[in-house]
Formats: structure tokens, C-alpha cells, sequence
């Protein structure tokens, strides 16, 4: 791909963009915060619900064969990724380094049940999404894009959600069941209003994509 047609362009865009959200939503993961005074919740799902607003554009412009490429291409990035920090963990600092070793790993080393639940929450939820997004665009045609744009990223941010906590905290033991249902819910209802809230951004993105790409590219 020469990316010298405006649908390129737009591809590199949404793509960039796309996998920029989700290696920075795992890099920061290991940061708990709370919201409104009611959950804990990792800061890396404030990123999450734009990960799957841009899986519907693409979905919507490119087609699922595109985005599952690109799922499996970010995914491998994330591995690359671990696998430098890994190495980064792995060469001691020096005396007078500003950030020391315990810093460092504690910021970065996360645990392998994170990064396992991590990307196989990523992998399966993206499948679901697709399939999801294309099972209603059939029924619905071209109309009601928030329909198929928020009820695919409703049902795959679902399963993200109960895979990557269920993986990373009751495996390893760190949560019981109870806890783990608890917080999973609260998780997921906090993507389902950000995805709901993102509505609006659905319909500007396809403007803007609709009018800077020609139908006929």
C-alpha cells in the first residue's frame, strides 16, 4: 500500500490512532484509580471504549477482514512491546540514574496474569465486536450506525471485561468470585456509559470520513 489515495490516508489514521490507545491503555494499566468515590478500576479503561470506537469506523469503512488484521497486528505489538520492557527490567541502572530499578520495574513489571488476561480479553472481544458489528449492519442496512456501533461494543466490552479480570485477579488468587463480579460489573458499566456517551463521535467521525473520502475510492 502506497497510501497515496485518501481511503489510505484514513486507514494510517484510524490504524495510528488505534493502536497508539491500545499499547498505551496496557502500559498504564498497572495504575488503579478510583471513580466518583464508588470503584476501583485501572486506569487504562478510560481508553478502552475509543479502542472500539475506532474498531466500528474501521469496521464501517474497511470491513472486518481489515480489522482483524489490525487486532492481530496490535496484538503483536503489545507482545513486542512486554518483551523490550522485559529486557529494559533486565539491565541494571546505573548509581546516579534518576528513575532506579525498583521504580522502573514496579512500573512496568507487571504480572504475566495481567498480560495473559490482558490480551486474550483483547483478542476475543475484538472477534465478538466484528462479528457483532456486521450481524446487525445486515439486519439494519446502512441505517441506525449507533445501533450496530454500540451494541457491538456493548456485548464485546463485556466479555473484555469478565476475561481480563477473571484472568489477571481470581487465577493468580488475588480476588474471590465475589469481588471479582463486583468490580467486573462496575468496570463494564463504566465502558457502557463512556460508549454511549461516544454516540455523538460515531456520527462526526463518519461525516468526516464520508466527506473526506470520495465514494468512489
Amino acid at each position: 500500500m502506497d497510501f497515496k489515495s485518501k481511503k489510505d490516508i484514513v486507514f494510517l489514521i484510524l490504524a495510528g490512532f488505534f493502536i497508539t490507545n491500545a499499547i498505551v491503555a496496557e502500559i498504564i494499566g498497572g495504575k488503579l484509580v478510583n471513580f466518583f468515590g464508588l470503584f476501583t478500576q485501572s486506569i487504562g479503561i478510560i481508553l478502552w471504549p475509543v479502542v472500539f470506537l475506532l474498531t466500528d469506523l474501521m469496521n464501517e469503512h474497511f470491513g472486518k477482514e481489515g480489522v482483524r488484521k489490525l487486532t492481530f497486528i496490535t496484538v503483536g505489538l503489545i507482545i513486542y512491546i512486554y518483551l523490550l520492557l522485559y529486557v529494559a527490567m533486565k539491565i541494571p541502572a546505573v548509581p546516579f540514574s534518576p528513575v532506579n530499578d525498583m521504580v522502573f520495574n514496579t512500573v512496568f513489571g507487571q504480572s504475566q496474569w495481567i498480560i495473559i488476561g490482558s490480551i486474550t480479553a483483547f483478542i476475543l472481544s475484538q472477534i465478538v465486536d466484528v462479528y457483532t458489528f456486521w450481524l446487525i449492519r445486515k439486519a439494519t442496512g446502512k441505517y441506525l450506525i449507533w445501533l450496530r456501533s454500540t451494541g457491538s461494543t456493548a456485548i464485546s466490552q463485556l466479555i473484555d471485561t469478565f476475561v481480563v479480570q477473571f484472568i489477571a485477579f481470581v487465577l493468580p488468587g488475588y480476588w474471590k468470585f465475589s469481588e471479582f463480579v463486583e468490580n467486573a460489573l462496575y468496570g463494564y458499566t463504566f465502558k457502557l456509559i463512556v460508549a454511549v456517551c461516544l454516540i455523538p463521535f460515531i456520527y462526526l467521525g463518519h461525516y468526516i470520513i464520508e466527506k473526506f473520502v470520495p465514494s468512489h475510492e
